[in-house]
């Protein structure tokens, strides 16, 4: 019989893929982008900026990004460690897609990736500074596209029973040709997996776009049944699950990031449910994928758990960077 023998939680922020000197320039973009404030609602920078919490500039010094930096690379490579010793033959990444592979032609909540490979491709021209475009380059390929194994059978098997238990789920078996998995997964394999390979399960969620995102309680009843799927499935393999994405951002919110890392160490499952949805709305949505994991790794333990609230503007973005694994 297969079991789930570890679970891995990873923030992915193109923060983890750029040099500290870099954290500052991301005022260029935050300037220009759409913002929600902690209650869901929209906002520019701006108005941001207004709300923000005086204490804030204290956060946002070379110091203090140095350190936040440093810590969270240690942890990052921690997590690497532990998955290259983990012995598991499987890695099933429940990630999210961000419009890199599904439009809003067709938007899947859930979808089940069943082809015998996942392809990786490096980054195409695109707009925008180069420090930023280098930042975003390093979830892919430096040169050449790669395909990373993918293990359809144990994925045909998630399909069947998750269908035999009533999810809905989309599925694919390819990638259109000229496109690569996005960032949630190519950073599991390019930071996670840069120097041994596992055949992978992606999983992708539609934390993102409205309207037909998961619900909190959704997401940890579909790792629940993940779960029931590997124990039914005949075979001696060790499988890990991991949530790719996440804490809070663009704007960091420390009260949500503490109050879902509590329910976390302290399994407290209702309360991940119960997140209100207008708090999971842009990057925030992530913690979708957490919950997710968590259904699947409740009967393991937490053994470690670092935090980190990187903000990197006066209006208080950033990333809450999260990294955790149970075994």
């Amino acid at each position: 019989m297969a079991k789930i023998t570890l679970g891995i939680g990873t923030s992915h922020t193109p923060m983890l893929n750029a040099p500290v000197s870099d954290w500052p320039k991301f005022i260029e973009l935050d300037r220009h982008r759409v913002h929600q404030d902690k209650e869901g609602n929209t906002l520019n920078y701006e108005q941001l900026l207004a709300l923000a919490d005086d204490q804030i500039p204290r956060e946002i010094t070379e110091e203090k990004f140095l350190s936040k930096h440093t810590k969270a690379l240690a942890a990052l490579q921690h997590l690497h460690a532990v998955v290259k010793k983990s012995e598991i033959d499987i890695l099933i990444i429940v990630g999210d897609d961000q419009k890199e592979l599904y439009k809003d032609n067709n938007m899947p909540s859930i979808l089940m990736y069943r082809g015998e490979t996942i392809r990786n491709v490096p980054l195409a021209s695109r707009p925008g500074p180069e420090w930023a475009r280098k930042a975003s380059a390093r979830y892919y390929e430096a040169e050449f596209e790669k395909e990373y194994p993918v293990d359809t059978e144990l994925a045909m098997h998630l399909i069947n029973h998750l269908v035999d238990s009533e999810f809905d789920v989309s599925c694919a078996d390819s990638i259109q040709d000229g496109h690569g998995e996005g960032h949630a997964f190519a950073f599991v394999h390019n930071r996670l997996m840069q120097d041994f390979e596992l055949p992978v399960v992606p999983i992708f969620l539609n934390t993102y776009y409205p309207p037909n995102q998961p619900t909190p309680k959704r997401c940890f009843n579909l790792g629940q049944q993940i779960r029931k799927a590997v124990e039914s499935w005949p075979k001696d393999k060790k499988i890990g699950v991991v949530a790719s994405g996440g804490l809070s951002h663009f704007t960091v919110d420390e009260d949500l990031d503490n109050s879902v890392m509590t329910a976390l160490r302290s399994k407290s499952y209702d309360d991940l449910c119960n997140i209100p949805k207008n708090k999971l709305n842009s990057g925030n949505s992530e913690i979708r994928n957490w919950i997710c994991m968590a259904g699947a790794c409740e009967k393991l333990d937490l053994q470690f758990m670092e935090y980190y609230p990187a903000y990197r503007t006066p209006a208080g973005t950033g990333t809450g960077l999260c990294f955790a694994h149970w075994e």
